[in-house]
């Protein structure tokens, strides 16, 4: 095991200390997991991480070594050192399932334990699920664009290296079919692809020469690349190399409509009516949708999509929603700064939905959870039960549920302009749904 217990901030640690030392520390208390709004112009967003988050939970644990680097850089006291090398997180996780679509206020995630216990985790979880959702939330943009075409996810040289497995990940999650990325193969079974770079063409002394090589090595189904020199010569010479049966051509560079429509007429001319194109060079969902009434059949992206295709991180909060008062109640809490409001109360939330299906709008509320089950669709399921996990979905079910989410939103959720979310986040007391 790897422990996870550092991937975290001090302030976390400090605040645990001071807390067992006024004896605050034993409060059962409620944290959510939200964003105060989407990224501009986005109309929803999409949850991805649950699935690391949960499997990083399992390792959140002070080892000696962990313990032995906080004493000597005198990060706490023993006391609080004491409790740490005992920590096992013994509460309850709510969150949305992986795959989701979410909205402004929704609670993605709610942790419910003591107050030492579930301070602890907010470092943690924030930064799993601001960077994968991030990742699947341009990526499900992407999706969508594209419509039938399939997209490859390979943009692991533009990010860490840890990150862009995670990217690879987060990206299936919201509909990528494959990625280029070996490690993410290994770890998640992702399904992975990739053929050669333009240094395999220079490299021989011909371009024939490289084709010929990759054709004798992988076969006639694989897909070479044709825009290291002159794009109409390389489409002659790859099918007189593979014969009409080619997999596919890649393009890389130029204005790529023009040069799609050029290299598909060339290709039909040619009678490989059934050899694909694929386009890729800094795609984002923009310049796949550019693409729609091109000659295309499927796209490969890079930085958009490891980046967040411009918002690289979601902007979720971890707030202290409730604790327990003298009475041994839950108590609503929340911050009342007018720029960064929070909502108090340990929260229920459905998608009101209309008698066809369609998304209408987010109900998020505290008290007693409303009923009607022919419209409201909940949302918050069990994750943790008493420090165990007990949510074990796959990646192919958050894909299949993101198809759900996503198909019963209103055709708004699909536009690229600038808009507001694609349904508005209502929030309820308990007297206003009695």
């Amino acid at each position: 095991m790897t422990s996870t217990a550092l991937y975290t901030d001090q302030y976390e640690l400090t605040m645990l200390q001071a807390a067992l030392r006024s004896g605050a520390a034993r409060r059962r208390s409620v944290f959510e997991m939200f964003a105060r709004r989407l990224p501009d112009g986005r109309r929803y967003g999409v949850l991805a991480g649950t699935g690391r988050a949960l499997d990083a939970l399992a390792d959140f644990r002070f080892a000696d070594s962990e313990l032995a680097w906080l004493r000597t850089a005198g990060v706490v006291d023993e006391q609080t050192l004491g409790w740490l090398a005992d920590y096992r997180f013994c509460g309850d996780v709510w969150g949305y399932q992986e795959g989701e679509a979410y909205f402004p206020g929704s609670p993605v995630l709610v942790v419910e334990g003591t107050f030492a216990e579930a301070v602890l985790l907010e470092t943690l979880l924030l930064s799993i699920h601001n960077h994968d959702s991030a990742v699947a939330s341009a990526a499900s943009r992407m999706v969508n664009v594209a419509g039938e075409r399939p997209c490859i996810e390979m943009g692991a040289r533009r990010t860490h290296e840890e990150s862009a497995v995670a990217a690879a990940r987060a990206a299936y999650v919201a509909g990528f079919t494959a990625t280029s990325n070996l490690a993410a193969g290994v770890r998640y079974g992702i399904p992975t692809t990739g053929t050669s770079a333009h240094a395999f063409t220079l490299l021989h002394d011909t371009e024939r020469d490289a084709f010929t090589a990759q054709v004798d090595s992988l076969g006639v189904g694989t897909t070479l690349l044709v825009d290291t020199y002159d794009i109409e010569e390389a489409v002659r010479l790859a099918i007189e190399v593979a014969g009409t049966d080619l997999g596919a051509v890649r393009i890389d560079s130029g204005d790529l409509p023009a040069l799609a429509a050029a290299v598909r007429t060339q290709l039909d001319r040619l009678g490989a009516t059934g050899t694909r194109v694929i386009v890729t060079s800094d795609l984002d969902e923009y310049a796949i949708a550019g693409l729609a009434a091109a000659p295309v059949d499927g796209y490969g992206v890079g930085t958009a999509l490891v980046t967040g295709s411009g918002h690289p991180t979601c902007g979720f909060v971890y707030k202290l929603v409730a604790r327990e008062d003298a009475s041994g109640r839950l108590a609503p809490v929340a911050k009342k700064t007018p720029d960064k409001l929070s909502v108090g109360g340990r929260k229920w939330a459905v998608r009101r939905r209309s008698t066809r299906g369609t998304a209408q709008a987010e109900l998020v509320g505290a008290g007693a959870q409303p009923t009607d089950g022919a419209v409201d669709r909940p949302l918050l399921v069990p994750l943790v039960r008493q420090g165990e996990r007990v949510h074990t979905a796959s990646l192919d079910d958050a894909r299949a549920l993101h198809v759900r989410a996503v198909s019963e939103l209103p055709p708004s959720a699909r536009q690229l302009s600038r808009g507001e979310p694609a349904i508005a986040t209502v929030y309820q007391t308990e007297e206003e749904h009695r």
